[in-house]
Parts: C-alpha cells; sequence; structure tokens
C-alpha cells in the first residue's frame, strides 16, 4: 500500500486536498477530536497532569485553549498524552486500508513525530501566507496566541518542502487544486 502524505502550514488547505484524492484518508486532527470527545481516560490523564484547567468530559476545546495560553508546559504536556493514542487510531487505519492501493494521511505533525515512513510518498501543500491567515481567522475558536505556539512546534516550511516529492501549489480555488491532484495521482499510481 502506498501512503501519500500531506505537510504544510497550518491551515494551508491539507484537509480539503486530502479528500480531492479519492482514496481512504486518516485525518489526525478527527482523531484528536474524537478523543477529546469519547476518551474518559485521556481526560483523567489530561485532568492531574493539569487539574486547574480541566473539570468534566468531555474535553472542551475553551479548556484546551486556556490551558496552553496560560501555561508553557501545557502543550507538551497535551500532546505526550493524546499523541500516542492518535497513532493507535492510525495504525487502526492503516490495518483496516491494507489492501488498498493507497491512502491520504492528513496528519499536521506527521514529520515532527517521526510518524512517516521511508516509502512514504510525502507532498507539500504550498499557500499563499496572507489568503492562509485570513482563512484561519474565519474559524471558530481561532486565537492567534495558540497558532503562534503551534507554529513553533512545527518544522519550518522549508525542511518540510525539502522533504517532499511533490508540491501542491493551493490557491484555494477547487479546480485548479484538484487538476493538481489527479497529475500527481497518476504519477503516483503509475
Amino acid at each position: 500500500m502506498i501512503r501519500i502524505a500531506l505537510v504544510g502550514s497550518i491551515g494551508s488547505g491539507k484537509t480539503f486536498i486530502s479528500n480531492l484524492f479519492g482514496l481512504p484518508v486518516f485525518n489526525a486532527d478527527e482523531s484528536v477530536s474524537k478523543i477529546y470527545s469519547n476518551n474518559k481516560k485521556i481526560f483523567y490523564k489530561l485532568k492531574k497532569r493539569l487539574p486547574k484547567f480541566f473539570t468534566d468530559p468531555p474535553i472542551k476545546k475553551e479548556e484546551l485553549i486556556k490551558a496552553i495560553a496560560e501555561n508553557k508546559n501545557s502543550l507538551n504536556i497535551i500532546s505526550k498524552i493524546v499523541h500516542p493514542e492518535v497513532r493507535k487510531d492510525l495504525q487502526k487505519f492503516i490495518k483496516k486500508h491494507n489492501k488498498k492501493k493507497a491512502v491520504v494521511l492528513d496528519i499536521p505533525l506527521l514529520l515532527e513525530n517521526k510518524l512517516n515512513k521511508k516509502k512514504d510518498v510525502i507532498i507539500f501543500i504550498k499557500s499563499p501566507n496572507k489568503e492562509v491567515l485570513k482563512r484561519l481567522k474565519k474559524r471558530k475558536n481561532f486565537n492567534n496566541l495558540i497558532f503562534q505556539k503551534l507554529k513553533k512546534i512545527q518544522l519550518p516550511l522549508d525542511i518540510k518542502k525539502r522533504h517532499s516529492h511533490y508540491v501542491i501549489k493551493n490557491n484555494f480555488k477547487k479546480d485548479f487544486v484538484r487538476k493538481n491532484v489527479k497529475d500527481i495521482l497518476n504519477k503516483i499510481l503509475s
């Protein structure tokens, strides 16, 4: 099975583009969201480590934002608790789809957390910074402080680009991007 991994900045359009491939997609953000909503074990681990910020299950986005904004170590603590669960979800996804010719991995910290395999096909999503920031600011619960902290834990974009086999220029126009995806997918699968 070919693992196609998308990398890029926060808000570059990785999720939008991952869905254009027409292949099974592992979306790490959705995995994290389900963990926050349904996994009481993770809630109690977070509450034990950061009792000031978490009250009752499920884990609420406002509590996460407050924890990350008010405590410089919170993001690291949260990541160390949540990321192993995301890895388990990824393993289940790979096992479920192991007969498919290819899958798409939409994992924001793929390279940072060394989740990539040597044979993965990595695609860098290049998007105009101005447009990315404009779109991010429209998101519900956008918080610039959190955005800056998350950017700091990511590899610089030039390093992500250097690790990539292909680049998709995302101008946020579906037809243009769809053609790029189709061309690259044909090269990967041929």
